[in-house]
């Protein structure tokens, strides 16, 4: 009698089972699925006839290994992109799919390869988070009917060929000098303005050409160099041009 006792006990324990807060557990009865249980304590028939498959529903993170692809306008890139997922959906987990995790993660690279190829090089380098967003919008259908749910989905890494980093190191030396060159001219543009404004102002106010002579002089003298500059006034050159007018005149009428 006490034999029977302690057997019925030891079976009624092993049909004990514990899911963590993270976990839930997919019961089968004789095949079948009847429900999910936890977390915390629950029992299943023992001897074989109700099973239980505990499924962990925190967020997995996975590092997709590098994939070698092409895009669209013919460049081969290699890539490494990371993946974030977790179980909404315990039983379909389970029942709808096989090796829930492996089928996520094969999924995750072929759609990668897919959005690559649909895309140039400057939208895969330029528009991340347009890729990122159809990375994950490409693979969230078909996880949906898994019970997996996709958090994130992103590229990490982009590797090019070592002639394509050249050709884009030159073009982006090209595109620094175009601006350099362009901002050069725009400054001289602006510099021949005011030249031309002040020159104007001077023609009209010879004391003031004086006066601009006179700091060229300072500025030459503040330089400490062997320098020597003759200042030579206005009127001078005006009277002079005037002696040589009237000797001019003299000399045709003689």
């Amino acid at each position: 009698m006490w034999i029977l006792v302690v057997i019925l006990v030891v079976l009624l324990l092993s049909g004990i089972r514990v899911a963590q807060e993270y976990q839930r557990g997919v019961v089968f009865r004789l095949g079948r699925y009847v429900g999910t249980r936890g977390p915390g304590l629950f029992w299943i028939v023992p001897l074989g006839i109700e099973r239980a498959v505990i499924i962990d529903i925190r967020i997995s993170t996975v590092s997709a290994e590098q994939q070698e692809t092409i895009t669209r306008d013919s460049v081969t890139v290699k890539l490494n992109a990371v993946l974030w997922y977790r179980i909404v959906d315990a039983a379909k987990s389970v029942i709808a799919v096989n090796n829930a995790q492996g089928a996520v993660y094969q999924l995750a690279l072929t759609s990668l390869r897919n959005i690559i190829g649909q895309h140039d090089l400057d939208e895969v380098l330029q528009e991340r988070d347009k890729i990122n967003r159809l990375l994950q919008e490409g693979i969230a259908n078909s996880t949906t009917a898994w019970g997996v749910q996709v958090e994130r989905f992103e590229m990490k890494d982009v590797e090019l060929p070592e002639a394509m980093q050249q050709v884009m190191a030159m073009q982006a030396e090209a595109i620094r000098e175009k601006r350099a060159r362009i901002i050069k001219a725009e400054a001289e543009l602006e510099a021949s303005v005011k030249l031309a404004q002040a020159s104007e102002q001077m023609a009209g106010n010879p004391a003031a050409l004086e006066l601009r002579r006179m700091q060229m002089i300072a500025e030459v003298g503040a330089e400490n160099n062997s320098t020597t500059v003759l200042m030579i006034p206005s009127d001078f050159v005006h009277l002079a041009k005037s002696l040589s007018d009237y000797l001019r005149e003299r000399g045709t009428g003689a």
